[in-house]
């Protein structure tokens, strides 16, 4: 890594000279300041860029994930008993989330590797030497990811290793058919999005998915009193789960520059 390489930057002339002048610059009695990086820990490993090693087998597997996804919320009752636009809105907003749970249930691996991305500074000159505006940092939210010239912008290490840790700890806790149904009608049934007309409803679907996932665990899992607040933790860590990830890292590689919203709203009105 390159910026805790410090050690190797020693003994060049440059280094000394720098390292005279905050000598003299520091107030007496006092050594220079050090930039503490290693006390943090280096974050260039989760800032690495990573791309799907076979993305056509991936985002395939992922496509019919979501394809299964939606055909579960379509045959919930309570769900089809919604308005169209409540049942839109609630869609929206977890559809990634409900394909993450469906990607852990069908057991679905993801292999990535390192991309070449250029680094910050590349493309700070590039786009100089272009005369275009130096590229930004990250998608503004509610975007897709984005590169330079308007190309993909790929998900870092970190944000797919949030995916794989998710997956990880799915796995671990060997999460039965009827727990996944139950946690994916806690995610589904928000009552906490803006816009919602049916709140109380809502909210009221969401609370008896809990406790039918409370019951069933009861039940089959006797001997564990602590499963269920695991099952909410798995729920928790859903959160971390960026949904513009998700598009960029599945279904880019294979349709393009994808609106979510119009795919959700035209699978959505389809009998799948």
């Amino acid at each position: 890594c390159r910026c805790c390489a410090e050690s190797r930057r020693h003994s060049s002339i440059l280094y000394n000279i720098l390292r005279s002048e905050q000598r003299a610059a520091s107030p007496a009695g006092q050594g220079p300041r050090r930039a503490g990086r290693a006390s943090r820990g280096c974050p260039c490993g989760s800032r690495r860029r990573v791309a799907l090693r076979s993305p056509q087998v991936a985002c395939k597997e992922a496509s019919a994930v979501l394809v299964k996804t939606l055909r579960f919320v379509q045959n919930v009752p309570c769900f089809q008993e919604l308005p169209l636009d409540e049942q839109l809105l609630l869609v929206r907003s977890c559809w990634a989330p409900l394909l993450v749970l469906g990607l852990a249930q069908d057991r679905v691996h993801l292999e990535t590797v390192e991309s070449a991305e250029p680094s910050m500074l590349q493309r700070i000159l590039t786009t100089r030497r272009l005369g275009e505006q130096p590229p930004p940092r990250g998608p503004a939210p509610g975007r897709p990811h984005h590169g330079p010239g308007g190309g993909p912008h790929l998900p870092s290490a970190g944000e797919i290793q949030a995916i794989k840790g998710f997956l990880a700890k799915c796995w671990s806790l060997d999460i039965s058919t009827k727990e996944y149904a139950y946690l994916k009608g806690t995610v589904l049934f928000n009552p906490d999005l803006p816009g919602l007309q049916c709140t109380q409803y809502i909210e009221g679907l969401q609370r008896e998915a809990q406790q039918a996932l409370n019951e069933h665990v009861r039940l089959i899992h006797r001997g564990d009193e602590t499963r269920f607040a695991k099952l909410n933790v798995v729920l928790s860590l859903l959160r971390s789960i960026n949904a513009n990830v998700i598009a960029e890292l599945f279904f880019r590689p294979i349709i393009g520059a994808v609106n979510m919203d119009d795919m959700l709203l035209e699978m959505l009105c389809a009998k799948l």
